[in-house]
């Protein structure tokens, strides 16, 4: 089976803390947290893109280039040089997904 793995992380700013986003099942967590009230076709589609990576249907790296989109459209998107150690957002451990 294909590494889930993305080849790069994305950095994406959750509050004041900023979220490494280095897999497709950190990046399902991320979109499943998404405000309800804020979920529009992007997220949506994002969040589609990223299962099917997950079930192998895509490509890693096409979920990866959604979920940085997203991120760039939302205005959420963290430059990797502007991150420091004490700004990432622990993983909660995240949960399997079907």
């Amino acid at each position: 089976m294909e590494s889930r793995a993305f080849a790069k992380p994305i950095y994406l700013k959750d509050g004041t803390l900023v979220r490494e986003i280095t897999n497709v099942e950190e990046a399902i967590d991320f979109l499943m947290e998404w405000p309800e009230n804020k979920r529009d076709i992007l997220h949506e589609a994002t969040m589609r893109t990223c299962i099917m990576a997950h079930d192998g249907l895509k490509p890693v790296k096409v979920a990866r280039d959604a979920l940085r989109a997203f991120a760039v459209k939302k205005d959420i998107l963290e430059k990797e040089l502007a991150v420091r150690p004490w700004m990432i957002k622990p993983n909660s451990g995240g949960r399997a997904h079907a």
